[in-house]
């Protein structure tokens, strides 16, 4: 049988000494230890980070034109003042649209590695300014403030972001009024389940009023290739809205997406399918669109020199019998020289 050594303290017992012989640690236990172990096997799942709601859809909307195609004359003069910090300012002009008056706009950015500021103003003397903040590589705060002469057009918006491992996170507020809480509030989960499969939800609950309310849910799938090369969501929306996308990268150059949208409403039934092809050369993009209601777009971009670019864009409506056209330069002044302009541009093939 063994001995067991007692703590001495000249030639008497010590109780206050700890015991040479301890026994077995026992593992910790409660919720926080239940919480440790959840963590510590979500991390060695390997999930990926599946990105955010809102920009679930960002390579179907950069090979689509939406938000890039204009009709009319469009001109922008850039001038960089500095590149670290970034600071530039920028003034636009537009003209001949026939879906907006002729208009003049200036804007400035600002940026260094945790914030970027960005803010503009019209002719009209309508002002929109934005601010991100980052806190860390996975906590970001955004404001934007919108400040128009128009009644109701005035905005002002709240987001918190973070970046889990295998997750995101993003609450919204719109317009909100804390002493009687009106105001839109938003709130996004998306989490990865498997490396190629992520799951998540939207909600928002409207409060324009004391007594109104509303509170509405959507859900939404995103599965992706092991290699990226393509990516498949969709989204289930209140009131029957199905919206579905899909990309693929065909190859290094050429990029195709696919868009489908389907109400099925009791008092609207609607379908609109979106097909489009971005073909990217060393000094240009090319963009083609093609959608269910006969609209058949078109935009080129081709950059002669690193401060010089020309943009032309066309659309062609076959059930309406109309067409658009549009016409853009972009001219940049930079401090920068000629071998660090040169190191921007993309590659020789």
């Amino acid at each position: 049988m063994g001995s067991t050594s007692v703590p001495t303290k000249n030639g008497l017992v010590d109780p206050y000494a700890p015991s040479s012989s301890s026994p077995s640690e026992t593992p910790p236990s409660g919720p926080f230890s239940i919480f440790r172990r959840l963590s510590k096997w979500r991390a060695d799942l390997g999930l990926p980070y599946p990105g955010n709601v809102e920009n679930m859809t960002k390579e179907v909307k950069a090979t689509h034109m939406l938000g890039a195609f204009f009709d009319g004359a469009r001109a922008d003069l850039t001038k960089s003042m500095s590149m670290n910090p970034l600071f530039q300012v920028t003034h636009s002009f537009q003209l001949g649209s026939q879906v907006a008056p002729p208009s003049y706009n200036f804007g400035a950015v600002f940026g260094n590695e945790n914030i970027f500021l960005q803010g503009n103003v019209d002719h009209d003397g309508n002002v929109n300014a934005r601010l991100n903040q980052g806190w860390s590589p996975r906590n970001v705060t955004k404001m934007q403030a919108q400040i128009s002469a128009t009644p109701g057009h005035s905005l002002l918006q709240a987001e918190q972001d973070y970046q889990g491992l295998d997750y995101n996170l993003n609450l919204k507020a719109l317009n909100p009024w804390p002493s009687d809480m009106t105001g839109i509030y938003v709130g996004s989960y998306l989490q990865s389940l498997t490396k190629n499969l992520a799951v998540g939800t939207e909600c928002m609950f409207q409060h324009p009023t004391p007594d109104i309310s509303e509170f509405v849910a959507s859900y939404i799938a995103k599965l992706t290739a092991t290699d990226k090369s393509w990516i498949a969501t969709a989204n289930i929306q209140p009131m029957g809205v199905l919206q579905a996308t899909y990309w693929q990268k065909l190859s290094e150059k050429v990029d195709f997406a696919a868009d489908l949208s389907i109400m099925t409403a009791p008092s609207r039934r609607d379908a609109i399918a979106t097909l489009g092809a971005k073909y990217d050369l060393r000094m240009s993009c090319f963009r083609a669109q093609l959608d269910s209601t006969g609209k058949v777009s078109a935009l080129l971009e081709q950059r002669f020199t690193p401060t010089f670019s020309f943009t032309i864009s066309g659309e062609i409506d076959h059930f309406k019998n109309a067409a658009k056209v549009g016409f853009g330069v972009a001219i940049e002044s930079t401090s920068l020289t000629q071998e660090e302009m040169e190191a921007q541009l993309p590659m020789a093939p």
